[in-house]
Formats: C-alpha cells, structure tokens, sequence
C-alpha cells in the first residue's frame, strides 16, 4: 500500500511542477514567475524526500538541505531585485568613513 501512495505522491508532484513550469514560462508579472520558481524548487524538495522514503535511505537528506537553502537564497535575491532593481549593493560607503 505504501509504495503505490509514494508512486501517487510522486505524479502529483510532477503534475504540479508541470503547472509551475506553465506559470513560469506565461506569467505575466515578475512576481508571478518568482512564485512559480520557489514552488518548483519546494516541490523538487518534496520529490528528493518521497524518493528517499520509496528507495528507505537517508542519503538525500543532505541534498535536500542544499536545495532548500539555495532556493531560499534565489527567491530572496529575485525578490530584491524586483524591490530595488539591483541584486547587490555597493558597500564602499562604510569604508569610506
């Protein structure tokens, strides 16, 4: 019973990657293309964990976390760049005091 909910999981999580892939590539505003690549990145965590579970390893743990701290960083650098237009900010002023 369990290894078919984990072949059931696995599709849906294909299925709504598919749908984030559609709004990625379509959406109309910035924002909704951010949303859209921060979901797909949740979703690929989800897919790493449940192929962990279905292979009863915990080898990609590891993987998992890498992940899941560069999609954290990638969202919050493309939302700074929507707020300030600039990813990065010079930081001279400090050492020029």
């Amino acid at each position: 019973m369990i290894p078919v909910l984990l072949n059931i999981s696995l599709t849906i999580l294909a299925l709504a990657m598919l749908a984030c892939l559609y709004r990625l590539i379509q959406g109309p505003t910035r924002s909704d293309r951010i949303a859209a690549l921060d979901t797909i990145g949740i979703n690929l965590l989800a897919v790493i964990a449940v192929l962990g579970m279905q292979q009863k390893t915990e080898d990609y743990i590891e993987i998992v976390l890498v992940i899941g701290i560069l999609t954290f960083i990638g969202t919050t650098a493309l939302a700074r760049y929507i707020e300030r237009d600039t990813v990065m900010e010079h930081g001279g002023d400090e050492l020029d005091r």
